[in-house]
């Protein structure tokens, strides 16, 4: 690790205490001395009510040095896009998969998820020439994958890999909402990207639905609407769910 005696020469403190975290996140990556090929695999936007569900599968060298990298959760928009550049110049591999809100709505979004990683996964193995030897996933074991796979639980949180599928899914997801928020003004796509921010339900209530909207993730909270609306007009307290108070 050349590139990590280097850093320690220059005596910097925090520098060590970020090695020592980065050690921390190579333990898995490190226990298959023998693979070359182990690819990292996550998903980002498994819960907005708008736009697609991004997996991202990356390979990184054994040795890669990546600071700062980490959980894309964890990290600010403006670190996540200043890692995506040193992330994908350095994998030796990556591949993104995208699935769109009209197959989500037709398969619901587990099943979408599983399809995005998939697709993620077949763009790594068309690149390398020859599929990963090694799935590292965040906490699933995704079916119709005959390569091997080690489900992590909080991965992106300890793995190299999956922490840098999860930020290059995050990116490519975030990019994606601030063109839609151009294509589809007034949503405010670019501040909350398709989440189920109060903006965004107040939104869609009183400008309906857009085309990349999940139908079956929007349907509750017009139900919800619905029903307050008829509390009202029976002269409820929408909070109170009809019921009386028990004494």
């Amino acid at each position: 690790m050349e590139r990590e005696r280097a850093v320690r020469e220059r005596g910097d403190e925090r520098l060590e205490k970020e090695l020592l975290r980065l050690r921390k996140m190579r333990f898995y990556e490190e226990q298959y001395p023998n693979l070359s090929l182990i690819g990292g695999v996550d998903e980002a936007g498994r819960g907005p009510l708008a736009g697609p569900v991004v997996a991202a599968c990356c390979v990184l060298p054994k040795d890669a040095l990546i600071l700062y990298l980490d959980d894309s959760k964890k990290l600010s928009e403006k670190r996540r896009e200043l890692l995506f550049p040193e992330i994908t110049k350095k994998a030796l591999a990556f591949g993104v998969g995208i699935v769109g809100e009209k197959r989500i709505d037709e398969i619901n979004i587990l099943n979408a998820s599983y399809e995005a990683m998939r697709l993620s996964i077949l763009s790594v193995s068309s690149k390398l020439g020859r599929p990963p030897e090694l799935l590292l996933n965040d906490a699933v074991t995704i079916p119709g994958i005959e390569i091997p796979q080690l489900p992590i639980i909080r991965g992106d949180s300890k793995s190299l890999s999956i922490a840098a599928a999860s930020v290059i899914a995050k990116v490519i997801r975030d990019r994606l909402m601030l063109r839609y928020d151009r294509e589809f003004p007034g949503y405010g796509f670019a501040r909350h990207k398709g989440y189920g921010t109060a903006l965004h339900r107040e939104k869609i209530l009183s400008k309906g639905l857009c085309r990349i909207h999940r139908r079956s993730f929007v349907k509750k909270l017009f139900e919800r609407a619905r029903e307050e609306e008829e509390r009202g007009a029976k002269g409820q307290d929408p909070g109170d769910g009809g019921q009386e108070e028990k004494s």
